[in-house]
């Protein structure tokens, strides 16, 4: 069995920018253990599969070590995919996910605009492990469906972070996202999984589903423009509307390739 794999850098405008994610269309879905495999193989953040299903697609996400619920740069990479190799040309497209329900994408000028649901979250005390693991106290502390939050005051205390990792991974949780104030955006964050097998992820779409909401109240605006600072760094365009985040980015193919099973 021979698979084509697309290399995509979502929220990029440029190759070598932004967050490498694999996306593999399949035609009916493989065993998970094998799914998993590729993944692993191809040892980046995530790799997104999709089959078709109805007038949409069916899709899911998997990191090196695990399957996870909901990434957005492998969705974004995986509607670039399709809107520019694989001919589709609807102005939206629906994925049905496992966890996150369903998903669209529609292509704007200059990139793509993901409709995500909004995350939940509670202010909680920060458990011991991950305090020494950041070294650092946060402002405030919070808990979302699957990731803590801790804001810092300004942009330079995220830029030193330089957590632990061991520790982290400690953390039951999927990852820790930090955030603060931007310089020359509404706000920043880096994010922090090596629960789920990356220590830094390069930009978290997922992540600002958290943030999103949370910025929007603290700044008193529903439009807010963000930037991941990790090394590669990436910019996200971010929108509140009611129980949804309306997340826009660019992406660039890097390579095209061939697996085979």
């Amino acid at each position: 069995m021979k698979l084509t794999k697309y290399q995509v850098d979502a929220f990029a405008g440029k190759r070598f920018e932004g967050n490498p994610a694999a996306v593999v269309p399949l035609a009916e879905w493989l065993p998970d253990e094998l799914l998993q495999g590729i993944a692993s193989e191809n040892n980046l953040s995530e790799t997104a599969y999709i089959v078709p299903e109805g007038k949409g697609f069916e899709l899911r996400w998997f990191t090196p070590a695990s399957e996870v619920a909901l990434c957005g740069h492998a969705t974004l990479a995986t509607a670039h995919v399709l809107y520019g190799h694989m001919d589709y040309t609807e102005p939206y497209i629906r994925f049905k996910t496992r966890q996150s329900g369903v998903l669209t994408v529609s292509k704007e000028q200059g990139g793509y605009t993901m409709d995500f649901p909004r995350d939940t979250f509670n202010h909680v005390r920060i458990p011991a492990k991950l305090r020494e693991a950041i070294n650092i106290a946060p402002t405030e502390a919070f808990m979302g469906l699957t990731d803590y939050m801790l804001v810092f005051p300004n942009q330079e205390i995220i830029e030193n972070l330089a957590p632990d990792f061991g520790l982290l991974k400690q953390v039951k949780a999927r990852g820790v996202i930090a955030t603060a104030p931007g310089n020359e955006h509404d706000f920043v964050s880096r994010f922090f999984g090596p629960q789920v097998g990356i220590d830094e992820d390069p930009v978290t779409g997922s992540a600002h589903t958290t943030l999103t909401p949370y910025w929007a109240e603290k700044l008193g605006k529903n439009k807010l423009s963000a930037k991941q600072i990790s090394p590669r760094g990436g910019e996200v365009q971010c929108e509140l509307k009611g129980d949804r985040v309306m997340l826009s980015g660019k992406a660039v193919t890097y390579s095209i390739g061939t697996i085979f099973i």
